[in-house]
């Protein structure tokens, strides 16, 4: 079964509640979507680390209900312009 974006964002704020989301379904079938977080958790870590946080945020579901997720990561003062507005 599929997720949604909604509970994909969801759970990522919730382990983020400071966090700016952004979900997209990229084939509009809930199992191809594409994310953007900016969080001030990100701060110091490498983008490897910021994508394993967010991972670990879906506990246990990547690979399973949620088939992919194209993830990006920011801080806030290095997200882009269009996540800012």
């Amino acid at each position: 079964m599929a997720m949604e974006a909604n509970v994909i964002e969801a759970m990522i704020k919730e382990a983020f509640p400071d966090a700016t989301v952004v979900i997209e379904d990229l084939r509009g079938d809930g199992d191809h979507y594409s994310a953007m977080v900016v969080s001030s958790a990100f701060q110091g870590k490498s983008r490897v680390q910021q994508h394993q946080m967010v991972y670990a945020s879906l506990k246990g579901r990547m690979g399973g209900e949620l088939h992919a997720l194209a993830l990006q990561t920011a801080t806030p003062e290095s997200a882009p312009d269009w996540v800012k507005e």
